[in-house]
């Protein structure tokens, strides 16, 4: 495994660093707004300032390193754009409300969509013009994504949708997104799935927000009813929505795999922080053995997670491809995270039960992490999930039993 960027690398992240700098503000080392990534309140105002950074990054050719330039990428490398985040993140930059539409529909359309849907989406995504959503998740198909019920029935040019999706991040704010229908009930489960996008202005889409533990409400319930969507925003054939599902599944799990990869040094740095002003039991935190040593277990194992990233980087810039190592950091750091945050809670006794910029320590940013950290384990697969891919790509392991194979989802038992 190599630490080091290649000759190549070190350049471009050279050129990256010079023109953040012209255009970005560098964030303070003491920061913690970067760890402030659960309470996603939205206002018109973050939207817009969201678009206009991507514009601005558009513009320089910074918005999307691995697109093609005819889109308006910079058809750059995986490693490149890599290298873009990171450094992009030392800097104070609006929130990436963008992931959906750059990280998993645009991949999508551009190896499923024809030249006329790659046109007509992909230039207005990379620029920032519209945010996309993704309507997949339904609430009686769970993490089985084949087991959704949404219907999709053809009417001359037309397809006539009717169901219900859940869990739709920033569906309240997007124009557009990516729909997953069964079209074909006589069939088995995968076989019978068609792929849209679909307008999120449609007569017939209804979209309430989910209000979180968090005081926020980015997760949304859709509602459609008798939604016409155009033949034209079909992506690829009728009945191979599964194939186009998975495109897009596996750029979902890189996207969140890969960012849930936050600093060690950062996030146990406040941890040190919040030690040296609690007591427990009377000892300043700081000055107790057991805090100490839990401390330095969380940094050792935080650090476990960089080197394992690391070694998907290292593959990367050598030309290989990412393998398993998204999932297993999604499991680890997920509940890694968890038990810091209800340490961090422990420690502050209880000042644990504030909440908020008021908030005795931290303006609150422990207790934001420990209610939403639940959302990030589910989201893009939970960990059961990760661990079925874990045990059967990587272990070798036998497959789970399925008791639906080869049956017409007409006749699968439900309820």
């Amino acid at each position: 495994m190599d630490f080091n960027d290649s000759p190549t690398e070190a350049k471009f992240r050279a050129e990256v660093v010079e023109w953040l700098d012209a255009n970005a503000t560098k964030r303070d080392p003491d920061d913690t707004s970067a760890l402030s990534m659960f309470s996603e309140r939205e206002s018109p105002e973050m939207i817009e300032e969201c678009k206009g950074w991507q514009r601005t990054k558009a513009d320089a050719g910074w918005a999307c390193i691995t697109w093609p330039k005819t889109f308006g990428g910079r058809g750059g490398t995986l490693m490149e754009n890599i290298i873009f985040s990171q450094e992009e993140a030392k800097y104070l930059t609006p929130p990436n409300i963008f992931m959906i539409g750059l990280g998993m529909a645009g991949p999508t359309i551009a190896t499923h969509g024809t030249e006329e849907q790659k046109q007509q989406w992909l230039p207005s995504m990379l620029r920032g013009d519209v945010v996309w959503c993704q309507l997949f998740s339904e609430p009686a198909a769970g993490s089985d994504l084949a087991g959704l019920r949404t219907k999709a029935v053809k009417d001359g040019d037309d397809w006539i949708i009717n169901g219900q999706k859940v869990w739709t991040s920033g569906a309240h704010y997007s124009r557009w997104g990516i729909l997953v229908t069964r079209s074909d009930f006589d069939v088995p489960k995968h076989k019978g799935l068609t792929y849209f996008v679909i307008d999120m202005e449609s007569e017939g889409v209804e979209v309430r927000p989910i209000k979180q533990i968090t005081g926020g409400a980015n997760f949304n319930e859709v509602f459609l009813t008798d939604v016409r969507i155009p033949d034209a925003n079909r992506l690829d054939r009728e009945g191979n929505g599964w194939a186009v599902s998975l495109t897009t599944l596996m750029n979902e799990r890189m996207s969140i795999g890969g960012g849930m990869g936050m600093g060690a040094d950062m996030l146990i740095g406040e941890l040190n922080r919040l030690a040296e002003t609690c007591y427990i039991d009377g000892v300043l935190g700081k000055d107790s053995a057991a805090v100490r040593q839990k401390i330095s277990e969380y940094y050792s194992r935080m650090k476990s997670m960089e080197l394992t990233v690391n070694r998907t980087l290292s593959a990367l810039s050598k030309g290989g491809m990412p393998g398993s190592e998204s999932s297993i950091i999604k499991v680890a750091m997920g509940i890694l995270l968890q038990e810091i945050a209800a340490f961090a809670m422990e420690l502050q006794g209880g000042a644990g039960f504030e909440f908020g910029e008021d908030s005795t320590y931290g303006g609150g940013m422990w207790q934001e992490l420990y209610l939403g950290i639940p959302a990030i384990r589910i989201a893009g697969g939970a960990d059961e999930i990760q661990r079925n891919i874990i045990g059967e790509r990587v272990l070798g392991l036998p497959t789970e039993a399925r008791v639906d194979k080869g049956i017409p989802f007409k006749d699968i038992p439900n309820g």
